[in-house]
């Protein structure tokens, strides 16, 4: 857990001590198979007896409900109040002042077409991939994600595009294995690669990827069954450690690919001349960097083992940066070799046999032991010894660990001097007890042949202070170039494939020093079924991308049309949006949740088809409002039938985020700046005409402005924002200088009518997005006397800014 943040730990420890309390406690029981995980069942709507109210499908399944209780549905909304409904939900932004009151199939067609639609959803998205600017807890890296914004717009133009939902899964995991070659989709990659980094431990960014994959996309917390198995949901810890491998084997690359074809310019020529010639310099140093690293692991395994064995009741070293003097052995080489022997003597490896029965005698108690281990092991066929560790230790009984170590030392210099003797005709070594050892030095997971790998990871196999200075040096200049140099054009971060994938093994209690029985890289038992197959295409990514996104797969479809609705209705048919495990509640409406997704997979995976069919139902159009609450003793009072609304006899008033009530105020002002994509600005230290989605995300220190208006945790996937009602809300739209400056240049608009009746109509047009009531008219020409100044009209915009129909919406 080493460099693990302050929230973090407080989510590990919670979940230690959910595990004190329920130990024991077997997850519950259903009569049959919990719902999330049966197939997607395409449900016929139910009858209805109110057949007029019905507009499309979705009203009959939610008035069925109703009816059973006896319970009426509110009347539909006033056109003005859905007006400026539709526009937020779609758009995030009111309609325009001037524009008549149109609730017209053409009036939605124009909003979904519309580029601020992408803009108000890829937010929402955002959301659940936990995007932000910067990366977090790092040590030598720049903390910066310079390029983080090519994802957000990414997102951005899937929305506009109506990219179908099952494609966007695709390349967000795996867009640089798509075969048909479309580098413009590999932003997508940032869904896996802009999320924290923990201080550089490899363990936790696997394990937050591994989160907010399955959590994002399928509602399943697989990452609970990091430590043991799942305590609810059928996960074995085995397959959190299957998805491991496949995240393992997906390294980040030393530097973003460009994602557009290359301008041919001389300003971009000389920047690409450039770039290699950086590049150049730092493979140059990682390859003689390496080369050097496995030749020394190679030749000198006598002193690693010795080392192994001297530090065999010591803590893991893994999480740590070791100095050494220059030309010591390789601190991490060590740690290799440590994991190593651990699976060697759990799958008996011949080779290792001799090894294994020596070294757990205490170093005091070696030679009083030493003999009768040696007879034992010898005398008894039945142990599995490999023929040249046999030939090599059988004569008489070591005096040592010492004698062990330089055997197997020789042992392996003997067997490296044959193979280069014969490498150039043979594919290995034709004495099969020779090719065993031969496996140990040059095999692919054997200790000296370490991976390929930049940053923190390939820091810490350089073990010598200066040159750690080289490759700092060398990897900064292109890093700094790629973002500063004259024609940098922008990039992708991405992932990338190991050359030779990863073959997990689970780690015992999480702990990546206790390593448990091998798995293969393969998809969730609980979904793919008992007769699933191992990944067999590199990573696994793209496979594993594919099970995700697949019509067949009962949870993907469901839980993006839960996200949707909940969106909409600001609570979704499933309450828990990121969890659709056996500890969530039922779904309100189970036939709903089902048609929707059969009817979102039958039309494309398609999000715009999906918001067509809830905005124009009756169910949505409902207003706020239900007259049953204010009656008495004429039939059944809604609020006491069902308090939380979960039947849906009326809409949801819905306060809006920040984006919304900040992009609201930009747009009043009349200098939205239309502008699509591009680097994130600061929207919150002065005026600033960009949309909201465009401010830059600070990981570590959101501000507190974003705070105050429940802006969620970019540190960690976001089911949904959890609205509050706190006094730095009101405060800040009362007292906050940037209030005072958004009323004046709203009051000063030039395009304002003059006179004050009109003026104060246009007003309420721009904010409420209705006309004025006469004795609201009344109040204002009040307040403003006679000769209205400037002053007093600032004053009268703060006012109606502070009003609650500003902030919420009907």
């Amino acid at each position: 857990m080493l460099g693990r943040p302050k929230f973090h730990l407080m989510r590990h420890w919670w979940n230690i001590l959910l595990m004190m309390v329920t130990a024991g406690c077997a997850a519950p029981q259903g009569e049959g198979p919990h719902w999330a995980f049966e197939p997607i069942s395409a449900p016929k709507p139910p009858r209805v007896q109110d057949q007029g109210w019905v507009k499309n499908p979705i009203d009959r399944f939610v008035l069925a409900k109703l009816e059973a209780k006896r319970l009426k549905p509110a009347p539909r909304a006033v056109d003005a109040v859905l007006h400026r409904r539709l526009h937020f939900a779609l758009t995030g932004l009111p309609p325009e002042p001037g524009q008549a009151i149109d609730n017209r199939p053409s009036t939605l067609n124009r909003l979904l077409a519309s580029p601020r639609y992408g803009e108000h959803w890829a937010r929402r998205w955002l959301d659940v991939a936990r995007y932000a600017d910067n990366k977090g807890h790092v040590f030598f890296e720049e903390n910066n994600f310079h390029w983080a914004w090519t994802y957000r717009d990414y997102v951005v133009n899937a929305f506009n595009e109506d990219k179908p939902f099952n494609r966007f899964i695709l390349e967000q995991l795996a867009a640089d294995r798509l075969a048909d070659g479309n580098r413009s989709a590999l932003p997508a990659l940032g869904f896996l690669t802009l999320g924290p980094r923990f201080s550089g431990n490899i363990h936790d960014i696997l394990d937050d990827r591994i989160d907010v994959t399955t959590r994002g996309f399928m509602g399943l917390t697989v990452s609970c069954a990091r430590c043991h198995d799942h305590k609810y949901d059928p996960i074995p810890t085995a397959d959190y450690y299957s998805l491991y491998g496949v995240f393992r084997s997906s390294p980040e690359p030393t530097l973003a690919p460009t994602f557009a074809p290359a301008a041919d310019t001389p300003e971009r020529k000389a920047f690409d001349a450039e770039m290699a010639k950086r590049l150049k310099a730092l493979n140059d140093f990682v390859d003689k960097t390496r080369a050097n690293i496995i030749h020394t692991a190679r030749t000198r395994t006598a002193e690693y083992l010795a080392a192994v064995h001297a530090k065999r009741n010591q803590p893991s070293t893994e999480n740590f940066m070791l100095l050494t003097d220059k030309g010591a052995i390789n601190p991490y080489v060590i740690h290799r070799w440590e994991m190593f022997l651990k699976d060697a003597r759990r799958d008996n490896n011949p080779v290792w046999t001799v090894w294994h029965r020596f070294a757990v005698l205490a170093d005091d108690e070696f030679a009083a032991k030493a003999t009768e281990v040696h007879r034992k092991l010898f005398t008894n066929e039945a142990v599995p010894i490999n023929g040249r560790v046999r030939a090599k230790f059988e004569a008489a009984p070591p005096k040592s660990m010492k004698e062990i170590t330089d055997g197997y030392g020789a042992l392996f210099k003997a067997v490296d001097a044959e193979w280069q003797k014969q490498k150039s005709e043979n594919a290995c070594l034709t004495d099969t007890e020779a090719e065993a050892l031969r496996q140990v030095l040059y095999g692919a997971n054997s200790p000296p042949m370490i991976p390929r790998r930049m940053g923190w990871g390939f820091l810490a196999l350089i073990p010598d202070r200066p040159d750690q200075g080289v490759y700092k040096k060398l990897i900064k200049e292109v890093e700094q170039w790629s973002m500063t140099g004259k024609g940098a054009p922008p990039r992708a971060h991405v992932v990338t494939e190991m050359e030779v994938p990863v073959e997990p093994v689970v780690f015992n209690r999480g702990n990546p020093h206790q390593r448990g029985k091998p798995v293969p890289r393969q998809f969730l038992e609980i979904i793919a079924g008992e007769n699933r197959r191992p990944f067999t295409d590199g990573s696994g990514r793209l496979e594993l991308a594919r099970a995700i996104a697949s019509p067949g797969n009962p949870l993907t479809a469901r839980v993006i049309v839960n996200r949707v609705w909940a969106w909409h209705f600001g609570r979704g048919l499933v309450a828990t949006p990121s969890d659709f495990g056996t500890r969530a509640e039922p779904p309100s409406h189970p036939g709903l949740l089902d048609w929707l997704a059969a009817d979102f997979i039958a039309h494309g995976w398609s999000l715009k088809h999906l918001h067509r069919r809830i905005v124009t139902s009756a169910t949505w159009q409902m207003a706020s409002t239900h007259p049953g609450e204010l009656t008495k003793g004429q039939g059944p009072n809604p609020k006491l039938v069902d308090a939380e609304n979960r039947l849906l006899w009326k809409f949801n008033r819905r306060r809006l985020g920040f984006e919304e009530i900040r992009d609201a105020l930009v747009f009043a002002t009349g200098n939205l700046d239309a502008k699509v994509g591009g680097p994130p600005v600061n929207i919150l230290g002065g005026f600033n005409g960009r949309r909201s989605l465009y401010g830059r995300i600070d990981r570590m220190n959101v501000d507190t402005t974003l705070r105050a208006f429940d802006f969620p945790d970019p540190n960690i996937t976001c089911a949904r924002r959890e609205p509050t009602t706190v006094p730095p809300q009101a405060l800040y739209l009362m007292n906050h200088p940037v209030m005072a400056d958004y009323a004046a240049r709203i009051a000063g608009r030039k395009d304002l009518p003059s006179e004050t009746e009109l003026r104060v109509e246009q007003l309420y047009r721009l904010l409420f997005a209705r006309t004025v009531l006469p004795d609201e008219l009344a109040l204002a020409k009040n307040f403003l006397g006679n000769s209205p100044n400037a002053a007093r009209w600032q004053s009268l915009v703060q006012a109606l800014l502070l009003a609650n129909e500003f902030a919420f919406i009907d």
